[in-house]
């Protein structure tokens, strides 16, 4: 196995952790924000392992971009709209985050951690989904 090779494995199960932590985070801010519940120390931990499980996929992913036969092959999904969908999805957490912590209220804090990284969630969703239909021999939760 070469590093290209290393990587892409690592890129690919990566998605699950991130997937995994997104999910948990946009239910639990659903829950505080339509319960009204206080922002505990576990939601912003909770927020925060998101954030930097994203950020390490973003790291991947790029340097996954500068060495890709796929890219260098000039395929226009992996070119042009996975990279800006993966961006897109991380610079939402990265300001949901943000924003949350400049808000006093814990309700508040819920609403924008959830409206914010859902809509990341679901930018992540759409680009495995076009992947799939980019590359028929990969699938959703397949390793590829």
């Amino acid at each position: 196995m070469n590093f290209y090779q290393i990587l892409r494995s690592a890129h690919s199960g990566w998605r699950y952790l991130v997937l995994i932590l997104l999910v948990l985070a946009v239910v639990q801010a659903l829950a505080g924000w339509l319960g009204k519940k206080p922002y505990t120390e576990g939601n912003r931990k909770l927020n925060v392992f998101t954030l930097i499980f994203v950020h390490t996929q973003i790291l991947f992913g790029l340097i996954l971009y500068f060495i890709s036969p796929l890219v260098e092959a000039g395929i226009r999904y992996w070119k042009m709209e996975h990279i800006g969908m993966m961006i897109l999805a991380a610079i939402l957490v990265t300001v949901g985050n943000a924003r949350s912590k400049r808000i006093e209220d814990g309700t508040g804090k819920h609403r924008i951690i959830a409206l914010y990284f859902g809509l990341a969630l679901i930018v992540i969703v759409a680009a495995i989904i076009a992947m799939v239909k980019a590359d028929p021999s990969r699938t959703f939760w397949g390793v590829s």
